[in-house]
């Protein structure tokens, strides 16, 4: 039997003789986890759909029913960098850094796309996952979306444009999720601005009819308004009847949250965080717990990142990260955090520098330095 494609690519036809394209990630079994393949496969075709005039806008969901994307595929990049690094300690990996610039252009092409572009944000959506949405026109989650970015426990920090849409969250909410890779839900990510539209797992495919049965114009800002309406009236129908969302924890906990980080340096953020280990709320114990044994490099680069990123554009802020997520495989804690977590899954990953106190602005700048030769291979980006 042949195997599938780890994207499939259909069109929708529609009532005014346009088509919405519909990209769905392919790959259940790993939760959708993104490779170098299905990047550029995505890439290349969200290329050709916006230079097609037939084409009114894109649809990219995944297939079953457990996660749109639980990230990039760092276990395949971890073991490239511990066979590099037997024999070449400090060496980046060619698979490494081209996954990187791939799906960092990837990222941009959502976060600029030219037509409208609904992702369908159902279940776990970690990560790369994050990367592929929060860039897009219309964003819509479910009653069981998850949505973090975890990278602390496995020795990255929040990139695909982390660095950039976080320090825009509300408060001080982008430090505290850099921080402490707490999950947030449906009812955050709407809070947040991380999501548009909620609707029922359910309706699912009875927004694709509503996409096909629609009339379209070609026109990039009205059709924008018209799948915008359509969308808020499937959430508002009598068949759904309504969308009951879980509290927002992250709304609840604003005050306490702005708190912990507060406008100081990482070491007096630390003990604040830490303590949340103990609290009587589980998502807040949670998060204290995670930091505490999360990567120190992650936490101070990642705050680093979100400081540098705060008033850069998108595509400076891009060019950034890919100098950060380099110099992360040249060093030593992202391998050892996904060999911990996900390739051994002892759960006792050897942090270098193992306390925060030891983590100097020059082993931070150690991380950010370019590692390349000639122009930024991101340099096109605008």
């Amino acid at each position: 039997m042949t195997p599938q494609p780890p994207v499939l690519f259909d069109t929708l036809p529609t009532a005014s003789g346009h088509a919405f394209g519909r990209a769905t990630l392919n790959v259940p079994a790993s939760l959708n986890a993104l490779s170098l393949a299905m990047v550029d496969l995505l890439d290349a075709q969200l290329k050709a759909w916006a230079a097609d005039a037939r084409i009114a806008g894109v649809v990219l969901d995944a297939a079953g029913d457990k996660a749109f994307c639980a990230g990039g595929d760092v276990v395949a990049i971890a073991q490239e960098i511990h066979r590099l690094h037997q024999s070449q300690p400090g060496a980046v990996p060619q698979a490494a850094s081209d996954f990187f610039e791939h799906e960092y252009r990837l990222d941009h092409r959502i976060h600029t796309y030219p037509k409208p572009l609904l992702v369908w944000g159902h279940g776990i959506v970690m990560g790369g996952g994050i990367g592929l949405m929060c860039g897009a026109s219309h964003r819509v989650v479910t009653p069981k979306t998850r949505l973090a970015m975890p990278e602390i426990t496995i020795g990255l920090y929040p990139d695909v444009a982390g660095s950039w849409f976080l320090p825009r969250l509300p408060g001080r909410a982008g430090a505290f999720l850099a921080l402490t890779g707490a999950p947030v839900n449906a009812a955050d990510a709407l809070y947040a601005g991380m999501a548009d539209f909620a609707l029922p797992f359910e309706q699912h495919g009875a927004l694709l009819q509503a996409i096909g049965r629609a009339r379209w114009q070609g026109e990039a800002e009205a059709d924008g308004a018209r799948l915008a309406h359509l969308i808020e009236s499937l959430a508002h129908s009598s068949d759904a009847g309504g969308v009951p969302l879980p509290a927002s924890p992250l709304q609840t906990h604003r005050a306490r949250i702005d708190a912990a980080i507060g406008h100081d340096q990482l070491c007096d953020i630390a003990p604040r965080l830490a303590a949340l280990a103990g609290d009587a709320d589980p998502w807040l114990a949670q998060a204290g717990a995670t930091f505490a044994k999360g990567s120190p490099t992650s936490a101070a680069l990642g705050l680093e990142m979100q400081r540098r990123c705060r008033h850069a554009s998108l595509a400076e802020a891009l060019r950034l990260e890919y100098q950060a997520s380099v110099g992360c495989c040249a060093h030593g804690d992202f391998a050892e955090g996904v060999r911990a977590l996900l390739i051994d899954k002892d759960k006792t990953p050897r942090w270098t520098p193992a306390r925060l106190d030891d983590v100097t602005p020059g082993w931070i700048e150690a991380h950010l330095k370019p590692r390349f030769d000639g122009a930024h291979p991101l340099a096109d980006l605008t």
